[in-house]
């Protein structure tokens, strides 16, 4: 009987050590990503997510099994020796176990053992799935069940992106993760950060002329809208566009074509409410004011935009105005498109024009 017993205890062991190995394989790789890989025709994965797509049900028939199968083998092993003698073994066996039998990484011996193992655990679950369902949603409702993401601010959001561009099996594009990283942080910006400032910014006076001079002046100054004065460059009238100018009489001045929609903004507003408010007034440009009420600035959708991007929006979008220029982009990406079988839209932006209101000030 005594090594009958050690027997019967070592196997139970084994079998304990084997539910570990089969947790730490299962739940290694999250259940959307075998979806995606048993997709794809991989056989391996197709097989393990016949077992993870039960989910909590796994998790708990392994858990159960594994202390099952220890407790068990205390009990043989106790039978067979002493309490203390048993402890000693099971001591010994889990220290052996932790530091052979790896934890945070999968081996070829887990994922041929998860795999012969799946069509039996698959079998067993969908048998078993109603009652653990039952459990775990009685356990819930007395004591939630509370997953901790492991992050407090956005600087620990921030930090996982980065661990993103680091993983040598990421399918994210650093440049995508680089969005996500700017586009979480514009917001902690204020607009005196971004702001053109007034000794910097491009002027046209109520009573300029209209006409081939100007019109070049202002075309290679890289913009498309301009503050307009009247007498001083502090006292701000309204709003040259460039579009505006095609097709005007060259005969006119400046206070014939402009616009006198004006919209301020505080310096001391964050970037993300400078976009709220873009979007809300569909305007292109703000003059930005200090607490004196003077004029500082002016901040542009685009001086907004390049912050969430991260880089300056580069002259090329102007290509956007040459039809050749964006059937040749869609051409290639189409092309790029059909080598993956996939399709993914173009879609070329769009100006929107002025709305509304003389002057209006943001709040």
């Amino acid at each position: 009987m005594f090594m009958l017993d050690i027997a019967i205890g070592a196997l139970l062991a084994v079998a304990a050590i084997v539910f570990w190995i089969l947790r730490q394989t299962y739940l290694h790789v999250p259940a959307h990503e075998l979806k995606r890989l048993a997709r794809s025709n991989d056989q391996v994965a197709g097989l393990m997510y016949r077992a993870v797509a039960y989910g909590a049900s796994l998790r708990v028939f392994l858990a159960t099994g594994m202390i099952l199968c220890g407790a068990l083998s205390l009990v043989m092993f106790v039978a067979a020796t002493n309490i203390w003698c048993a402890l000693a073994i099971m001591v010994v066996g889990g220290v052996v176990a932790y530091v052979f039998v790896p934890g945070d990484e999968l081996t070829r011996s887990g994922l041929w053992l998860a795999k012969q193992a799946a069509p039996g655990i698959a079998w067993l679950l969908e048998r078993l799935h109603p009652l653990i369902t039952i459990f775990v949603q009685l356990v819930q409702k007395h004591r939630r069940l509370y997953v901790h993401t492991g992050l407090y601010e956005k600087a620990d959001l921030f930090e996982l992106l980065e661990r993103q561009k680091g993983q040598h099996d990421s399918r994210i594009p650093d440049s995508e993760i680089e969005l996500l990283q700017h586009a979480l942080t514009f917001g902690d910006r204020l607009i005196t950060d971004v702001l053109v400032p007034m000794r910097s910014v491009k002027m046209v006076a109520v009573d300029d002329a209209i006409g081939p001079v100007l019109m070049d002046e202002l075309a290679k100054s890289g913009h498309s809208r301009f503050p307009v004065y009247d007498n001083q460059a502090s006292d701000i009238v309204g709003l040259l566009y460039l579009h505006d100018l095609v097709g005007a009489k060259h005969a006119g001045t400046v206070a014939d074509v402009m616009s006198r929609k004006l919209t301020y903004v505080h310096e001391n507003f964050t970037l993300y409410q400078a976009l709220q408010a873009f979007l809300k007034t569909k305007r292109h440009l703000f003059l930005v004011v200090n607490s004196f009420e003077e004029l500082v600035g002016i901040l542009t959708i685009e001086d907004v935009l390049e912050q969430v991007i991260g880089k300056p929006i580069m002259d090329e979008f102007d290509k956007y105005d040459d039809m050749r220029a964006v059937a040749a982009v869609a051409a290639k990406r189409e092309h790029a498109a059909h080598k993956r079988d996939k399709t993914e839209p173009v879609v070329a932006p769009a100006d929107t024009d002025p709305t509304a209101g003389d002057k209006e000030v943001i709040q």
